[in-house]
């Protein structure tokens, strides 16, 4: 009780500075969450083009429709193409020969090479392809634009074979892929802040020679702060359920809250490891970025582990972020919650509690050591 009782007293001298802290974390991980779920959305635009069209047969005209269905034509002087082409007031420019059926779908094109000037030569080339191959037969023109729009009106038959909210799957794995950072920074700042009080010389002289041995000792430093992993833990499980949504009242929900509690702990075990390695105030800062940014950069929690180098994939193994995260990325794709299907994370789960371990092992033999030395 005389830990507990120490600890709050620190942690209450220190309120202003954890509360800060904790808003400005659980701010970062929501904005970072706000701004990559909307990468998500994909609204079509349509290319700006430019076209000039010498045939005005049958065919062409045609083309020229069908481009207009599609694009956003726009009137312009033809000598100053090259420079509306690179000052974005055009992405396509389009030169329909008088030549264009006698040289079977001739066109002359300028890009300046963005998406919707990628767009716009799709467009282009999907009538032409299959312009060339009904040219190949003994079709009219009107025969040959009739098949044309009967093969780009056609649609593709497709089969859902998934009944899960991805989209809300993703935005959860995100979510809580930020939890890393949050909970690592959280920990390691905090704690390191309030146990450093309790390892000043004279404090430690007194815990010497107390009844109370360094294994309690350690156990009810453990089990203070993790009051404080409990709290910001129950922050960002509150806001996860407000901006996350109905996903979180589901299974796969239940399953990201199992995952980031026990990350929490080894997170908290984490941090008090750290705290007895190291006594300086002025050094918790550097321990946070090296620990909780450098761990976010290489195991995807920033970045989708698809995006990064295998190297750097195949390094992120020994650290423990890897597994909470993959966990992440594994529960929105189950299709089937059974145990075949939880068998790697249920083995990433075993994992992330061996890690635990041994940072409470390592913290106790740490202790001992230490304790000899004063």
């Amino acid at each position: 009780m005389t830990v507990f009782k120490a600890f709050l007293s620190i942690l209450k001298k220190n309120r202003m500075v954890v509360f800060l802290y904790v808003v400005i974390l659980v701010f970062f991980g929501t904005f970072n969450f706000k701004t990559e779920s909307q990468t998500f959305n994909f609204e079509a635009t349509k290319p700006k083009v430019f076209i000039i069209n010498e045939d005005k047969g049958l065919l062409s005209q045609d083309l020229e429709q069908y481009l207009k269905e599609r694009c956003t034509f726009v009137s312009l002087d033809e000598q100053k193409v090259d420079d509306a082409l690179f000052y974005r007031d055009i992405h396509y420019f389009i030169r329909i020969p008088a030549s264009f059926e006698k040289e079977e779908g001739l066109v002359f094109v300028k890009s300046n090479g963005n998406y919707e000037a990628s767009l716009a030569k799709m467009y282009l080339e999907r009538y032409l392809n299959l312009y060339t191959i009904y040219k190949a037969y003994p079709l009219s023109n009107e025969e040959i634009i009739k098949k044309i729009h009967t093969s780009l009106d056609s649609e593709v038959s497709i089969d859902v074979l998934t009944k899960l909210d991805t989209n809300g799957l993703n935005n959860a794995a995100s979510f809580y892929n930020m939890a890393n950072y949050t909970f690592l920074a959280g920990c390691v700042f905090v704690i390191c802040l309030i146990i450093s009080s309790f390892k000043t010389e004279k404090i430690n002289k007194r815990t010497l020679v107390s009844s109370m041995n360094y294994k309690k000792f350690n156990r009810l430093l453990l089990l203070s702060n993790g009051l404080f992993a409990v709290f910001l833990w129950g922050v960002y499980l509150l806001l996860s359920f407000l901006l996350v949504g109905e996903i979180m009242f589901t299974i796969y929900g239940l399953l990201y809250i199992l995952n980031s509690f026990i990350f929490m702990i080894l997170s908290l075990a984490l941090a008090v490891l750290l705290s007895t390695l190291v006594r300086n105030k002025e050094a918790i800062n550097g321990i946070v970025n090296v620990i909780a940014l450098g761990s976010s950069f290489l195991c995807g929690a920033f970045v989708p582990m698809d995006f990064l180098p295998e190297s750097v994939v195949k390094f992120s193994h020994i650290l423990p972020s890897y597994y909470y995260i993959k966990n992440n990325e594994l529960i929105k794709s189950l299709e089937v919650i059974d145990f075949s299907h939880m068998k790697p994370i249920l083995i990433n789960v075993s994992l992330l509690i061996c890690f635990i371990l041994l940072f409470v092992v390592v913290n106790n033999v740490v202790s001992k050591r230490k304790q000899k030395t004063i």
